[in-house]
């Protein structure tokens, strides 16, 4: 008796995925709810776990190959496995689409924690995942733990006689090109600059750090003052909180901040939802689960969902000055930058002050010049001074 494995619901956004690897081969056998295909979307990457015990008969979709959601990926053999009566397929169905929420895919016969992209690699390189270190305190090992094995053996997986590889692009990929080129065509953007002197910030994380993170168990970092000095600069210029739809201006009264996170299939934009009634405490440790998220392929639809503005920060690759690239149908994006100290005059003396870069970049069509460098300003005041951002006032 044979069955077939379709390619489950991943969000009503999401047409079609790629078959990324088959975890197994044609005859393996597998147990109930043990992994068998991992797919990829545009947005995150997903295991399709077996519906019954059995083994894999025939496989109908090949790596690399795009599939529609509810397309046939393979045929099962039920003949080793119990046939499931159709309340406990419907219960099946039930339980893949809260895993795709929750996007929590571990395979049973892996003996540690792990990302699919890890397993991945560890697998065509034939290292055991016992022998790679973890960079996390809870253990889980990441695609860069296995790189970094990988480095440190002095193992490559590329042909010396090879001047050129090609490579097909992947749907995140894809889809990063495609809404990158769709801002520019669609968007009137220009690009506003300011410089922060960062030296208060600095002085509060370094005296109240220590018992910020005994308190959050978090350190105290630079995104949660960004973050609190943008939503209250958006509080007082609207227009860059808004978004254009059709020929409507659509104003936004709530605060979802997207923090643009790199990752090794590229960049994504989780969501912070309504940052304006997080704390400080409540900001940093959401900002670390997002990035631990993004860098694990974990994220769900619901971390990915809406946004009214975003921060970059590419200091933390020490870019110095740049012209971020807004986040449609968003109006604006703020690029931080890295911080250095610089020679400033202050109060008629030159100084040495730590100083950051700061861009924002708008869509002129809906945001004026006074609004944009309004903005920026007022991000810049709050940051000097950041007695308002603490004292909530």
């Amino acid at each position: 008796m044979s069955t077939e494995l379709i390619v489950p619901t991943l969000g009503e956004s999401i047409t079609e995925a790629t078959v990324s690897k088959w975890l197994k081969n044609i005859g393996d056998n597998f147990e109930a709810d043990e992994p068998l295909v991992e797919i990829e979307t545009d947005k995150i990457t997903v295991e399709v776990p077996a519906p019954h015990a059995g083994s894999l008969k025939e496989i109908k979709v090949s790596e690399g190959t795009d599939v529609e959601i509810g397309g046939i990926l393979g045929i099962l053999d039920e003949s080793k496995g119990k046939k499931p009566s159709p309340k406990k397929t419907e219960n099946k169905e039930e339980k893949i689409k809260e895993e795709v929420k929750a996007v929590k895919f571990e395979t049973k016969s892996s003996p540690a924690k792990s990302s699919p992209s890890a397993r991945k690699i560890a697998e065509e390189n034939n290292i055991k995942l016992e022998d790679v270190t973890s960079s996390r305190s809870d253990g889980r090992i990441n695609k860069e733990d296995v790189v970094s094995h990988l480095s440190s053996s002095n193992k490559t997986t590329a042909n010396k006689g090879e001047r050129e590889e090609v490579v097909k692009m992947s749907k995140i990929r894809q889809t990063i090109s495609k809404r990158l080129k769709e801002a520019q065509n669609t968007a009137a953007i220009l690009t506003t600059f300011n410089e922060i002197d960062m030296s208060k910030v600095m002085e509060i994380r370094k005296s109240k750090n220590q018992e910020f993170q005994s308190r959050y168990e978090v350190k105290l970092g630079f995104m949660s003052f960004f973050v609190k000095a943008v939503v209250k600069s958006l509080q007082e210029y609207p227009a860059v909180n808004a978004e254009i739809k059709d020929e409507n201006i659509i104003y936004k009264n709530h605060f979802d901040i997207g923090i643009a996170v790199g990752t090794e299939k590229g960049l994504v934009v989780p969501i912070l939802k309504d940052a304006d009634q997080l704390s400080f405490g409540e900001i940093e440790t959401k900002i670390i689960d997002l990035s631990t998220k993004a860098k694990d392929g974990t994220l769900t639809m619901d971390d990915l969902t809406g946004g009214t503005f975003t921060i970059s920060n590419g200091g933390v690759y020490g870019s110095m000055l740049s012209t971020p690239i807004i986040n449609r149908p968003q109006s604006g994006i703020l690029g931080m930058h890295n911080i250095q100290k610089r020679a400033v005059v202050v109060n008629d003396e030159i100084v040495i002050r730590p100083m950051m870069y700061v861009a924002l970049s708008y869509d002129h069509r809906i945001i004026d010049g006074k609004e944009s460098v309004g903005f920026l300003v007022k991000v810049k005041e709050l940051l000097e001074d950041p007695s308002e951002l603490v004292l909530g006032i």
